[in-house]
């Protein structure tokens, strides 16, 4: 099978590679990569192995592989190796004051023929009274979920 992104490293970025893999410290996912690194150097000096074979030799998925070859071409050695960086966290659907003006609303009295406040209640609610733009109960349930109130 053909590979779709060819790996050629520099002798130095070999030298460096083998350098860190010697020294045996740093985190085991960064070495492990490394080294699948190295086996799919398709330079003068490297195997070029295919990364089914690599897979088997380091005992990492074949998609590892393939993940990390395509990093290696793509963002270059350092991305290859280290971590990727988390994701950029979600927009709060609820500030500060709607959460605050939710858990009031939550321990005040239930509608008249409740017994209680339930989730899509409260959303319909907040959404009456144009605290919010429309919301799922899921997004009131993980607002209440954080808070420590009670509603009783």
């Amino acid at each position: 099978m053909r590979v779709k992104y060819k790996v050629t490293l520099t002798r130095e970025e070999r030298e460096w590679l083998q350098g860190l893999i010697s020294a045996g410290k740093g985190a085991a996912r960064r070495l492990a990569h490394a080294r699948v690194v190295l086996k799919a150097d398709e330079g003068p000096e490297g195997p070029g192995w295919p990364d089914r074979q690599i897979a088997v030799a380091l005992e990492v998925g074949t998609t590892t592989s393939e993940r990390i070859r395509k990093l290696l071409v793509e963002a270059g050695l350092e991305a290859a190796l280290n971590r990727r960086l988390p994701r950029v966290p979600k927009e709060r659907k609820l500030d500060g004051r709607q959460e605050a003006q939710l858990g009031t609303r939550a321990c005040s009295k239930a509608p008249a023929g409740r017994g209680r406040w339930t989730l899509r209640l409260l959303a319909d609610k907040m959404v009456e009274l144009e605290y919010v733009d429309p919301r799922s109960y899921e997004t009131v349930r993980r607002v209440l979920k954080k808070t420590s109130s009670s509603p009783g």
